[in-house]
């Protein structure tokens, strides 16, 4: 079987500060855009009618919906910790500063607490939340502390709603939009750590468990079988990054052998090629490019989970290389429905 074609090496460091100014630009663009939006609501009487964006979620308004708004913040505040000469960091604090008030915050965790919404936002704005909150707790800076203290509401709720979904979950969702169980765990995982080791373990114990019960046994996954036609993530590969985390090296390397057992002879190609984006100014068909993007992030993850001289990793270099090449060119200055969003999945794969 003929492996995939090797690539150059992603030097993320590099590209990250090239580009670092211009996903900058993008996002604080988005955040202040509050038309068009995606407002969600459920009317439940002749008079209930949604409110205006920026009335109902005062500092998740922008970017057209709210999931897409929280990953925009969190790539502003991850960006001033990873490169902050490389940005206008005064800009990004100034107003974040505005943004980022207690009332504003409180007003943001009765939003995803409210039932409505929190099924709306189940489970990928949830773990894109607490990615954020983890960002600024992980962050040893007086701006972030004092920010972080702010967001502890915030963070109630949506620990709140993970616990109670995760126990009544009796299967995981396994497709390649938003409800994609393994992804958001994935992004909630660094902050249940730093709860639990606060002191607090629930909501590690919690996501610890269904990862346990839904993903353990799992073998022979139908990676081939991939893409769908509206997937931004591979629920294959998400599956196995998150596996990465949980098990130790030669555990993860065992399950990987059983879920995806031709990944060091490429196979199945799907996984190994990255998606075609006929139309970036259709929602659904620019979701392609945030596969590649996301897939991109899988394979630098397996790779660094992956022992060195396991072959397996230079076969993930390598598909990551071949996503990267095809996702980054298209983070930022392609139509709204790709920039109100995939400048985050670019970050996430180079910071």
């Amino acid at each position: 079987m003929q492996k995939p074609v090797t690539n150059p090496p992603v030097d993320r460091s590099a590209l990250l500060r090239a580009n670092a100014a211009s996903y900058t630009a993008v996002a604080l663009a988005n955040i202040g855009r509050e038309f068009p939006a995606d407002v969600w609501h459920i009317v439940r009487g002749p008079d209930d009618l949604p409110a205006r964006p920026r009335d109902r979620t005062p500092v998740f308004y922008g970017s057209y919906d709210w999931h897409s708004s929280v990953e925009m913040h969190w790539l502003l505040v991850r960006l001033l910790r990873a490169v902050p000469e490389a940005i206008p960091a005064g800009e990004i604090r100034v107003e974040l500063e505005s943004r980022f008030s207690a009332a504003a915050l409180a007003a943001e965790a009765r939003f995803i607490a409210n039932p409505d919404n929190r099924n709306r936002e189940r489970p990928y704005g949830w773990g894109w939340g607490l990615a954020l909150v983890h960002e600024l707790a992980a962050w040893d800076d007086p701006d972030a502390r004092r920010w972080s203290a702010r967001f502890d509401p915030f963070r109630q709720a949506l620990e709140g709603n993970f616990l109670g979904w995760l126990p009544l979950a009796t299967y995981p969702v396994r497709h390649g939009v938003h409800a994609n169980s393994a992804f958001a765990i994935s992004r909630a995982l660094p902050c249940a750590r730093d709860r639990a080791a606060a002191g607090e373990p629930g909501l590690l114990d919690a996501l610890v468990g269904a990862c346990d019960r839904w993903y353990a046994a799992d073998a022979d996954c139908p990676g081939a079988w991939e893409p769908s036609g509206f997937d931004f993530l591979s629920p294959a590969l998400t599956e196995a990054e998150l596996m990465a985390q949980l098990l130790p090296g030669p555990a993860f390397g065992a399950w990987l052998d059983r879920f995806l057992p031709g990944l060091a002879a490429g196979e199945p190609r799907a996984l190994f090629t990255p998606a075609v984006v006929s139309d970036a100014s259709d929602g659904h068909i620019a979701h392609l490019h945030g596969l590649n993007a996301s897939r991109a992030w899988c394979w630098r993850r397996l790779a660094e989970a992956l022992p060195p001289g396991d072959p397996r990793s230079a076969v993930a270099r390598d598909a990551m290389a071949r996503h990267a090449a095809a996702a980054l060119p298209h983070a930022v200055g392609d139509d709204y429905m790709v920039d109100h969003w995939l400048a985050a999945y670019a970050v996430l794969l180079l910071a």
